[in-house]
C-alpha cells in the first residue's frame, strides 16, 4: 500500500543553489521595537526547534495587537507548508502588513513577502520562486504519491503569486518550473512588489552565530543527498555544533553571496559523493 504522504512528515527543502547565494548577514539598518517581525534565517523549525514558524509569528502579532506591521525579510526559505502558513496568519491580521525584502526571499520566504499590501524590496535583493523542493527515499508508488502532493502545493503557490502580481497563471508555472530569480526592479515590474528599499535601510552584519548556523545548513543539504534521514542528520549536527570554528563574513554588502561563505567549517568534503556524506555516521559518535 502507498504511504499517505500527506499524514507523514514530507517536508519541504532550501535548494542548494538559495542556500550558496543567501547572505545571512543582511538585515535591516534601524528596525522599530513593538511592531515589527523578523524572518532572518530558514523558515519552519531547524534541528534545535527554532526558526521562523507560524507558532512565533502568531505570538508576535498578538503582542503587537491591533497595530500596522513590518515584516523584515531574509530567507533562503524552508518549510512551505510553513511558509503558507505565516501568509495566512498575516493575511489574517486586522491592521496593515508591510512587507520588506531586504536580501534574499527565496522559496517559502518569497511566499510569506506576498502577504504585505505593501510589498517592498531593495533593489539589490531578490525574490526566488520555484516548485516545492524535497529529498525523499522510498517505492516507485510512495514517490508517484509524493509528485502528486506536491503538485498540489505548487497550485497552491501559483495561485498566492498570482493573485498578488496580477500576471496570468500560466506565466507564473512557467517561472516555478524555471526556478526564476526576480531583482528588486524585475519584481516591482512584474507586481510582486509595490516599491523598493533605499539602500539606506538596510546593512551587513557578521555574526559568528549565523555563519555556523549556514555552515551546518549546507553540511545538512549534504547529508540529505546521501540519503540519511532527517532525524539522524539532525542528531549528528547537533553532535559537532558545538565544536563549529568561528567563521569570517565579507566586508561588501551584497543581497547575494557570489562566492562559497568564508566558514572555518568546510562542509564542501561532504558534498563530493553522497558515500563520503554517508560515511559520516560512523567517523561521529551518535548518542
Amino acid at each position: 500500500m502507498p504511504k499517505d504522504i500527506k499524514a507523514n512528515s514530507m517536508r519541504c527543502e532550501i535548494t542548494p543553489r538559495a542556500l550558496e547565494l543567501w547572505n545571512p548577514g543582511i538585515q535591516a539598518a534601524l528596525e522599530a521595537d513593538t511592531d515589527t517581525i523578523t524572518i532572518y534565517g530558514i523558515v519552519g523549525e531547524d534541528w534545535w526547534g527554532e526558526g521562523n514558524t507560524v507558532k512565533r509569528v502568531d505570538a508576535a502579532l498578538r503582542a503587537i495587537g491591533d497595530q500596522p506591521v513590518t515584516v523584515y525579510i531574509n530567507s533562503p526559505g524552508g518549510d512551505m507548508f510553513e511558509g503558507i502558513a505565516i501568509y495566512n496568519r498575516l493575511m489574517e491580521h486586522s491592521q496593515e502588513v508591510t512587507t520588506k525584502v531586504l536580501g534574499l526571499a527565496a522559496s517559502a520566504a518569497s511566499v510569506v513577502a506576498m502577504a504585505g499590501a505593501k510589498r517592498e524590496i531593495a533593489k539589490s535583493a531578490f525574490l526566488m520562486i520555484h516548485n516545492c523542493w524535497t529529498y525523499y527515499a522510498g517505492n516507485r508508488h510512495a514517490i508517484r504519491e509524493l509528485a502528486d502532493t506536491m503538485e498540489e502545493f505548487d497550485q497552491a503557490m501559483i495561485g498566492v503569486y498570482a493573485d498578488t502580481s496580477g500576471l496570468d497563471e500560466q506565466d507564473i508555472e512557467k517561472m516555478l518550473d524555471a526556478e526564476t530569480y526576480l531583482s528588486g526592479s524585475t519584481a516591482l515590474e512584474k507586481g510582486f512588489a509595490t516599491g523598493l528599499i533605499s539602500a539606506a535601510e538596510v546593512k551587513e552584519t557578521t555574526d559568528e552565530t549565523q555563519a555556523q548556523a549556514q555552515a551546518a545548513r549546507k553540511l545538512d543539504a549534504a547529508l540529505a543527498k546521501s540519503g540519511m534521514p532527517r532525524s539522524e542528520r539532525r542528531k549528528l549536527i547537533s553532535e559537532i555544533k558545538t565544536g563549529m570554528p568561528s567563521a569570517a563574513g565579507g566586508d561588501t554588502l551584497r543581497a547575494v553571496v557570489s562566492g562559497k561563505p568564508r566558514a572555518a567549517l568546510d562542509v564542501s568534503a561532504f558534498e563530493e559523493t553522497a558515500t563520503q556524506a554517508s560515511a559520516l555516521r560512523d567517523l561521529l559518535p551518535i548518542r
